[in-house]
């Protein structure tokens, strides 16, 4: 005989299960959020009917009729006769790009050399340390843009009365010019070699760390990746005729000829950018360092490794961990703070596409929404790179 079971347990309710509701309430946050853009740009157009204002980007085909920058300084070349809102744009935009990268360089490197001498055992050291951190990011990064814009480098003297180094740079309130390379046909050779010796690189720091990892014993990598991306071009360069010239800039009347001239609102920026942003950095990089067990160092010593090797080997890579993070946001903050520069003519995206431009085409929404998105689009990118390296040096837990 065959008895047969009923199940009377009641099924659960959907609702109670925190997957169903984490995805219900993903979907509510999508649809308000939706609502809320179509409502803001549904008004926003029927606003502008009503004043009679067309919206579009026909404006960008339009010739800008100004210079946004000095002649003397135009990556784009920017030609004021035919030249639209359009090249504005890119003007300024590879002006903000060029600042943010070498001001996240250069305040890296000032950040790290600042944190490691904050820690020094050396008492000197370590004030001279502080007092920079201290005292560079508690003063306002404008405030400290124009300092170096009207103390420092508006104190220079003039064109005429340039400080010459070397009768190849000079330094003026103006700019700072330097000899500008002329390449000539075989040059490409020392570029192939140059990226040669990077991808070589590249593999050699990975057969190196397998190497360490399987028989402990320590490659010089750093030497070696010198020798191929700095000697292997040089190599090169000389092996093909040396085929560089160098444009040496002279005076000329009122104006240096030749050369490359970096404008001063280009330098303050950069400086003030480098420093504010680097004491920052500095407090980051030592945090990190100080939540490295100090038992590891203790075993370091007493494997006879010196306190240099100690560093760069032990301390510096788990310390790397905690650093990033907060690093990541330093460098959103230096590539948005670029636009400060409008305060001192520098001919970035704020000042010369959000500010002239959108004066003379009254193209307000169009013109704003772009520069946002330019400055999403570059902290995105900032954040998708520091992210993926985050995951390179984290610790993999078994």
């Amino acid at each position: 005989m065959t008895i047969e079971t009923v199940d009377t347990q009641p099924k659960p309710n959907l609702l109670n299960d925190p997957k169903v509701r984490a995805v219900i309430a993903q979907i509510v946050v999508v649809v308000l959020f939706v609502s809320f853009v179509s409502y803001i740009v549904s008004n926003t157009a029927v606003n502008l009917e009503k004043l009679g204002i067309k919206a579009g980007f026909e404006f960008l085909g339009l010739q800008a009729g100004f210079m946004p920058t000095s002649p003397n300084f135009n990556l784009t070349g920017f030609d004021v006769s035919k030249d639209t809102h359009l090249d504005v744009f890119y003007l300024g935009l590879v002006n903000t790009i060029l600042v943010s990268v070498l001001g996240i360089i250069a305040a890296t490197i000032v950040g790290f050399f600042f944190g490691v001498l904050r820690l020094s055992s050396n008492p000197l050291l370590r004030f001279v340390a502080a007092a920079y951190i201290e005292g560079t990011r508690n003063i306002p990064l404008l405030l400290q843009i124009l300092v170096w814009y009207f103390a420092v480098l508006l104190a220079l003297p003039g064109v005429k009365q340039s400080i010459n180094i070397g009768d190849m740079f000079f330094l003026n309130l103006r700019y700072l010019v330097i000899p500008a390379p002329i390449f000539e046909d075989g040059f490409g050779y020392v570029v192939t070699a140059i990226i040669v010796g990077i991808v070589a690189t590249v593999f050699m720091v990975r057969w190196a760390r397998k190497r360490q990892e399987k028989t402990g014993e320590q490659f010089p990598v750093v030497l070696a990746g010198l020798g191929l991306i700095i000697g292997l071009p040089v190599v090169t360069l000389f092996a093909v005729g040396v085929p560089l010239s160098w444009d040496i800039p002279a005076l000329k009347g009122f104006n240096f000829q030749g050369g490359v001239q970096v404008i001063s609102q280009l330098t303050a920026l950069f400086l003030a950018l480098t420093f504010y942003t680097g004491a920052f950095i500095a407090e980051n990089v030592r945090a990190g360092i100080l939540a490295v067990s100090h038992g590891q160092t203790e075993a370091s010593y007493a494997l006879g490794l010196r306190p240099n090797r100690t560093m760069s080997l032990i301390v510096i890579p788990q310390a790397l961990r905690v650093i990033i993070p907060p690093v990541t946001s330093q460098y959103l903050n230096l590539a948005k703070n670029s636009s400060l520069a409008i305060a001192i003519g520098y001919p970035e995206l704020v000042n010369v596409f959000m500010g002239i431009s959108l004066n003379q085409t009254g193209k307000a929404i169009e013109i704003i929404g772009m520069t946002m998105g330019v400055y999403l689009t570059i902290s995105l990118l900032i954040s998708m790179f520091m992210n993926w390296y985050n995951k390179r040096v984290a610790l993999v837990e078994r």
